[in-house]
């Protein structure tokens, strides 16, 4: 039968007709908590704004503390730039799960991720990935419990054509890169395992002392999708993910003309 409690939550029911204004509304992503499972982000930056919430993986992989430090190499702050240029008004938490030069663990990304998922957090964008299939599994549980509690994930799909995770579940949106201009535009993908491609080749980013750099990569594209699910989430609070994904679909740029656009 399910969960009793969850099935109590109300479904809205998605117009025949979907259009982009219908989709993103006009609240600019007020009221919509988006983590950012990276690097941190620098406080203060003037692309970024104001960081509502930032914690740390602690060096034992177990404990999550309050972030004093930042971003130790940039990446975080970049995605976040992405998010806020997107949707305005959403609320940033940081949550750092890397440390300087890249580094990280295994441990440390999941620990990351679970906290985030038992926040609550609206939307998770997760600019990263591992490609080591012994933490796939409670990766999955993570993503699923995500799912059930409709918490959206968005997930940059691995820039080489390796096996990693978490962005090949199903119960995540995953994200390729596109090189259109436009941060708005955003394309299906008729032949997933990635599922969409949004803006993510030379792309002004904001980096660390408050500067900007131009970067390539689907960590890019990511939070540009975040940024998008956060503008549909604060329009429509009650979304479940696969109407999230729905939603995506008919009103990606390369959408029939018949679904609505």
């Amino acid at each position: 039968m399910g969960d009793a409690a969850g099935s109590m939550e109300p479904v809205p029911v998605l117009p025949s007709q979907m259009s982009r204004e219908w989709a993103f509304g006009s609240l600019g992503g007020a009221g919509v908590r988006v983590a950012v499972v990276d690097s941190g982000i620098e406080r203060g930056h003037p692309v970024v704004g104001e960081v509502q919430q930032a914690v740390a993986v602690a060096d034992d992989g177990e404990r999550v503390i309050e972030d004093d430090e930042g971003d130790l190499c940039g990446h975080g702050t970049a995605c976040a730039g992405i998010i806020r240029s997107i949707a305005p008004q959403c609320e940033l938490v940081s949550v750092r799960v890397l440390g300087a030069g890249y580094t990280g663990s295994g441990p440390a990304l999941l620990r990351g991720l679970q906290w985030a998922v038992e926040e609550g957090c609206d939307v998770i964008n997760m600019s990263l990935s591992t490609t080591k299939s012994k933490f796939a599994e409670t990766l999955h549980e993570l993503a699923d419990r995500a799912y059930f509690q409709r918490t959206n994930i968005v997930a940059s799909a691995h820039n080489m054509p390796v096996e990693s995770y978490p962005w090949r579940f199903s119960s995540v949106i995953s994200v390729g890169s596109h090189d259109r201009e436009d941060p708005l535009t955003y394309f299906v993908n008729p032949a997933p395992p990635v599922e969409f491609f949004a803006r993510g080749m030379g792309v002004d980013v904001a980096w660390l002392g408050g500067g900007t750099i131009t970067a390539t990569g689907n960590s890019f594209a990511a939070p540009h999708l975040s940024g998008i699910v956060a503008l549909i989430r604060s329009a429509h609070r009650m979304l479940t993910p696969v109407q999230m994904k729905t939603v995506l679909a008919q009103t990606a740029n390369n959408a029939d003309a018949d679904a609505g656009r």
